[in-house]
C-alpha cells in the first residue's frame, strides 16, 4: 500500500485531480466528506459539537447549520481550535478505519486541504501539491463557484502560501494547463503510485 497525501490551495483543482487517480484506481479518503459525515444528526460528533457551541448551531431539522457554525469559529481563533479538537480525532479515526479496509497493494489518496497547515506531511508516504497560480485561483473562485473577489481573496489569504505547498511536496501536479495535459500528467504520476504500491 501507498498512502498519499494529496492537497492545494483553495481553487488550485485538487478536486479535479482527485477525480482523475480515482478514475485510475485510487482508494480515495475525502477529509472534508468525512468531517461531515462525523457530525451527521444523530452522531456522538455533532452532540459534542452541541456541547460545546449551543443550540444555535442546529438548523430547524436538527442538522448542523455550517454557515451558523462558521461565523462564530472562524472570527475566533480559540473557538476554532476548540471545534478543531472535537472534528479532527473523528475525522483521523474514520479515515484510519478506510484505510485499513483498502486492499494490501492499494494507493489510498488522502485528499486534505489544509494538509500543510496542519503539519500532516509525516502521515503519508508522499505528498501530492496541486499547483496553480494565484490569478488561475482567483479566476476560478470567482468565475466558477460565484465568490465576490473579495472572499476569494480572503479565502487564499487564510490558506498555506504557494511556497510553503511546494516545500512539503514529494509531486507537484502543475493545474494551470488545459485538461488534456493535466490528465496526461496524472496518468504518469499514477503509474509512479502503481510501482511504489507494487514494490
Amino acid at each position: 500500500m501507498v498512502k498519499v497525501g494529496l492537497t492545494g490551495g483553495i481553487g488550485a483543482g485538487k478536486s479535479e485531480v482527485s477525480r482523475l487517480l480515482v478514475a485510475c484506481g485510487a482508494v480515495l479518503i475525502d477529509a472534508d466528506r468525512i468531517a461531515r459525515e462525523v457530525v451527521e444528526p444523530g452522531t456522538p460528533g455533532l452532540a459534542a459539537v452541541v456541547e460545546a457551541f449551543g443550540e444555535e448551531v442546529l438548523a430547524a431539522d436538527g442538522s448542523l447549520d455550517r454557515p451558523k457554525l462558521g461565523s462564530i469559529v472562524f472570527a475566533d481563533a480559540d473557538k476554532l481550535a476548540l471545534l478543531n479538537s472535537i472534528v479532527h480525532p473523528l475525522v483521523g479515526a474514520r479515515s484510519r478505519e478506510l484505510e485499513e479496509a483498502a486492499a494490501e497493494d492499494a494507493v489510498v489518496v488522502h485528499d486534505v486541504p489544509l494538509l500543510t497547515e496542519n503539519g500532516l506531511a509525516g502521515l503519508y508516504d508522499l505528498v501530492i501539491v496541486v499547483d496553480a497560480s494565484p490569478e488561475t485561483q482567483l479566476d476560478r473562485l470567482v468565475r466558477l463557484r460565484g465568490m465576490t473577489e473579495e472572499d476569494a481573496r480572503a479565502r487564499m489569504a487564510a490558506q498555506a502560501t504557494r511556497e510553503q505547498r511546494r516545500r512539503i511536496a514529494d509531486v507537484v501536479i502543475d493545474n494551470d494547463v488545459p485538461l488534456a495535459d493535466l490528465e496526461r500528467r496524472v496518468k504518469d504520476v499514477w503509474a509512479e503510485l502503481v510501482r511504489r504500491a507494487q514494490g
